[in-house]
Order: structure tokens, then sequence, then C-alpha cells
């Protein structure tokens, strides 16, 4: 229970420092156009909720709120339910025809306002990426540079396909030399699916049918149930520390031995080994090792069955890293590639939506947002923090530019067909489309939220 707690609560530190820095960007884009405008931003808001501190300068209201969940900008006049109330003379702000309400405005300002919050997001995405690959761009020591499979399990989709270890995938589901996270996304677009998978083999090319696992809909599905282990490093397992009284321990492997192979399998992570020990079920490993420069063994470990897996009782070495800092040039394509790929995913998944090849519940709402920021911030390292932090942010300016009531890109449909019939649409049908709307967007957003409560471990734990 401890455990889960403190992991709770780094979660939702990463959560609001990540997502509430994206949101108040979005925001801040919405507010600079406003004010280029004239329009008249009544408050500029961190979080939501009780108001805690702040100060008013101008006819702006800059405030810090209880909910650190993000932030709000509100402008005079954009609120229907007052505006249709300015009628009766009941209105909290200023009437339509006020210079500084947001109404009075041509349509075009107050699309380009609309606008401005999305594409602040998409610029906050590539400057992130570019001081990263610029100034850091972390990468392996040692890097294997092809998408090697290290291991396949055996009697799963893989093996059936007849993929075999060593094998480079050249081609998957359409995206040629993919990286392993696009070979993942094309599994997760692919649930359910047999895909072409392309292979290099000893110097030969073969073509195969790869069945992707229809569990592959799921958020929590691991694209390694397809059996695939990929290979990220070529030098052998190191043990950095030997627990006590544990198979590794009565089998005499020391902490700054490397295990060069185990019943022959040269592996370079201990993923691909715990998987290979699941397989074997606790059968007996020949271990042969690397200690003080020379090759001993081999030695038997004897796996034991710990916490619901097979284990031999020793930290591995992390993977060695270095930085790598590219030109400014080489930087800003490199970003500009990371953002075009990660929005091509975004519109993959919402047209995989439509044809029922992803799942809702693929989805991640807040609580799965803030566990991805957790594991995120647990690694200490820059790279996977500062890419989640873009990527949450290229999600931002995509979803928001929707053509759904509510967000940004409703609201600029609603003005360009209000300018193609040359007149406002009525503001009583306006608040009903927008309630409407909000129905919805509560509705699916409770779901979301309750399926990534479902998967918390605290839950899955619960399970029989």
């Amino acid at each position: 229970m401890h455990e889960f707690l403190v992991s709770g609560l780094r979660d939702i530190v990463a959560f609001i420092v990540i997502v509430g820095v994206m949101v108040v960007v979005h925001e801040f884009g919405h507010f600079v156009v406003a004010k280029l405008c004239g329009v008249r931003v009544e408050v500029f808001s961190f979080g939501f909720g009780p108001r805690l501190f702040g100060y008013k300068y101008g006819d702006t209201d800059y405030k810090v709120c209880a909910l650190p969940l993000g932030g709000y900008v509100k402008m005079s006049g954009e609120n229907f339910s007052e505006l249709s109330d300015a009628a009766k003379g009941t209105a909290t702000i200023a009437p339509p025809e006020d210079p500084g309400a947001l109404t009075s405005h041509p349509r075009w300002q107050r699309m380009l306002i609309g606008a401005a919050g999305p594409v602040s997001n998409f610029v906050l995405a590539f400057v992130l990426m570019v001081g990263y690959f610029g100034s850091i761009n972390e990468v392996p020591a040692v890097e294997v540079k092809s998408t090697t499979v290290e291991w396949v399990t055996p009697g799963s989709p893989a093996a059936q396909a007849g993929i075999e270890p060593g094998d480079i995938l050249r081609r998957v589901a359409g995206a040629d030399n993919p990286d392993w996270d696009k070979v993942f996304d094309r599994f997760m677009l692919n649930a359910n699916q047999t895909v072409p998978v392309t292979v290099e083999r000893a110097g030969k090319t073969l073509l195969l049918s790869l069945r992707i696992p229809a569990a592959a809909k799921n958020s929590d599905f691991d694209p390694r149930d397809t059996g695939i282990l990929p290979q990220f490093q070529t030098g052998p397992i190191g043990v950095k520390e030997v627990q006590p009284g544990m198979p590794a321990d009565q089998a005499g492997l020391r902490a700054g031995d490397a295990i060069l192979s185990v019943d022959g399998h040269p592996f370079h992570t201990v993923t691909s080994l715990l998987a290979y020990m699941k397989d074997s079920q606790g059968k007996p490993l020949s271990l042969v090792i690397l200690r003080n420069g020379a090759a001993l063994g081999p030695i038997i470990a004897h796996p034991a069955q710990l916490e619901g897996g097979w284990k031999l009782g020793f930290f591995a070495v992390p993977t060695p890293t270095r930085n790598d800092p590219l030109p400014w040039g080489e930087a800003v394509a490199k970003s500009r590639e990371f953002c075009v790929e990660k929005s091509s995913l975004i519109f993959e998944v919402l047209r995989g939506l439509f044809t029922h090849k992803v799942s809702v519940s693929q989805l991640a709402g807040p609580v799965g947002i803030a566990r991805v920021a957790g594991d995120a911030a647990e690694t200490m390292k820059l790279g996977p923090i500062i890419g989640l932090a873009a990527f949450i942010s290229v999600n931002l300016g995509i979803i928001n530019l929707l053509p759904f009531p509510i967000l940004d890109g409703g609201m600029i449909l609603i003005l360009l067909i209000e300018g193609a019939l040359r007149r406002d649409i009525s503001m009583n049908v306006k608040e009903r489309i927008y309630q409407g709307a909000f129905v919805v967007l509560v509705s699916f957003f409770a779901f979301i939220t309750f399926n990534d409560i479902a998967k918390l471990p605290f839950f899955t734990h619960l399970k029989p």
C-alpha cells in the first residue's frame, strides 16, 4: 500500500507539472492573440476552482486557483448564456456591441484567437524537441541502429509467423525501415489483423505474415505479447548487484560479472532473459559468464518463482547512455520529423476508432496520462520526460482542432458556417449545441477516467 501511495503521489506531481504547462501554454496562445486583436481578457487562470492568489493588471485578473489541472482564459463576450441574457438586461458582461467583447470582432479574428491555442501547442512541441535534440539527445552508448529481434517466444504469434531471433525487421504493416516505436505503433493500429512483415535473415529477404493479437485494442497491451523481444544493445547483461541467498548467488554469480549466454542464447537485456525463463517454467539454466576479462562456466542456476514470475535474484547494470547533441540544423529537421510522425499517429488512432481497429479503451484520460508521466519521471532521464511532454502537447493541439463544439475547432467550424450563411446562428441554437456537446464530452471523459482507474495496480491486484 505504501508503494502504491508513493507511486500515486509521483504520478500526480508529474501530471500537474507536464500537463499544467501544456494547458497554460495553450491558453497563453489564446490570450496573446486576443490581446493583439483588442479583445478584453477578464481572467487568465492557472488552475480551476477557488482563487488562491494573484493580481489584477489592467482589465485582466491573473490568478492561481486551488485545482492545478490546467488553466483557462475568460474573454468578454464568449459566454453564450450571458450574451443571451443581455436582451433581458441581466448580462454580467459587456454587451456584444462593446468593442472589447469577443463577439464585436470580425469572424476572421475570432478564428485566429481560436486557432492560437492549438498552434501554441504545436510550437511548444517543436521547440522542446529542437532544444532536446540540439543540446542533449540521449542515446545508448553502443546503439543498435537496426530493428533486430533478440528473442521470439515459442508458440507466440511471431513464432507462428516464422520470425526468428536475429531477424531484422525491414517493413512492418506498410512502414519501411521502422524503429521499434513505429513497429509497436503499427501493432496497436492493426489489432486482430494479419499484417505483412518483411525481414532480413542471413542476407536474404523474407516476406512473412504476422497476426496481431486482438488484445492490442486494449490500452494495457504490451507489444511484446506478439512474442517479439527487441534488441536494444549489443553487450551482454551486466550484473550490478546479487541478492544474497537467491539463485544467482547460489550459482556463484557476482557483482561485476556479465552474462555472455543462457543455454547458448546471447541475451542482451533482462527483459529477454525474463521472457525466456517464463517460457522455460523454472528449468535450470546454463550460464556462461565473463569475469575479469575471462569466460567462466557453464554454471547452473535454478530460477525461483517470485511475485508471479521466475527470477534469478540480481540487479542488472542499466543500459549505458551518452549525450550526442545534433547540429542545430539537424535538430530542427529531427524535431519536425518527430512532430509529423506523432501527428500522423494521432490521426491514425482517430481513424482506427471509426473503423473499429482501435478501441476506445486504448485511449488514456488524466489518470492514464498521470501514470505515464510518473513512469517517465521515474527514469530520471530527460529524453522520456521531454518526449512525453512534446507528444502530449501535439495531442492537445490536434484534439482541440477537431470540429466538435466546445473545442477550438468546433468554434472555428461554427464561425465558418456563419460566414458561409452571411449571418449569425441564433444564440439559442448555439447554446443548445454547446450544452449537448458538453454532456457528450463529460460522459466520454467519465468513461475514459473509469477505464484508467480500473487499470490501476491497486484494482488489478484485487481481481481473482
